[in-house]
């Protein structure tokens, strides 16, 4: 289990509304700390890696919770 700092419910939005909302949360966070989406969008499996490797952030992984799925990202820039 991942430890974050800020949770960001992105449940029921679809591509790109997730990845254009974390570009907004991840900036309420410092850097080093971690961001933990929801979100129930199967795209997100692809998008959020993705987004990090453009971005510079750190892609720490994903965990499953039933319907949920919850991304943890660790703000480097």
């Amino acid at each position: 289990m991942t430890v974050q700092d800020l949770t960001f419910d992105a449940t029921g939005m679809v591509c790109p509304m997730p990845i254009l909302k974390t570009a907004q949360k991840i900036k309420e966070i410092d850097v080093g700390q971690v961001l933990e989406i929801l979100a129930d969008d199967e795209g997100a499996r692809e998008d959020f890696p993705a987004w990090c490797d453009q971005t510079g952030n750190e892609y720490i992984g994903v965990e499953e919770e039933g319907e949920v799925l919850k991304f943890y990202i660790r703000r480097k820039v």
